[in-house]
C-alpha cells in the first residue's frame, strides 16, 4: 500500500504565496506519476495539476497556469506545488494523487492513492 501525506496549507492573504508538499511511503516503487487536486465546499473536486515520474512533463488546469508549479522533490517520491498569486477562488482543500503509470492526467479516476488533503484559505 502506499501512503500520501500532504503538508504546507494554511491561510495567506490574497496575492500571497504557499507551497504545498507531497510526501510518499510504503509500497512507492507502485507510484509514478503524481498530482495535485482541490475542492471547495459545495463544489466537486478538480484537477489542479500533475507532473510525470521523471519531472520532464507536467499539465496544469488554465486556471492556475503562470501562477502556480508543481515540481518533483530530490527525495524519490515527494512532489511540490508553488502557488503564487494566490485568489479567494483558490482556497480549498488540496489533495495529493499518485499513479502506477508515468505520464501524468488531469482525470482524477486515474489515480490510484490519495492523500487526506491540507486545507489552503486564502483571505481577500
Amino acid at each position: 500500500q502506499v501512503q500520501l501525506v500532504e503538508s504546507g496549507g494554511g491561510l495567506v492573504q490574497a496575492g500571497g504565496s504557499l507551497r504545498l508538499s507531497c510526501a510518499a511511503s510504503g509500497r512507492t516503487s507502485s507510484i509514478y506519476a503524481m498530482g495535485w487536486f482541490r475542492q471547495a465546499p459545495g463544489k466537486e473536486r478538480e484537477f489542479v495539476a500533475a507532473v510525470s515520474w521523471s519531472g520532464g512533463s507536467t499539465a496544469y488546469a488554465d486556471s492556475v497556469k503562470g501562477r502556480f508549479t508543481i515540481a518533483r522533490g530530490n527525495a524519490e517520491k515527494t512532489m511540490y506545488l508553488q502557488m503564487n498569486s494566490l485568489k479567494p477562488e483558490d482556497a480549498a482543500n488540496y489533495y495529493c494523487a499518485a499513479r502506477r503509470y508515468p505520464l501524468p492526467t488531469p482525470q482524477d479516476h486515474e489515480y490510484d492513492y490519495w492523500g487526506q488533503g491540507t486545507q489552503v484559505t486564502v483571505s481577500s
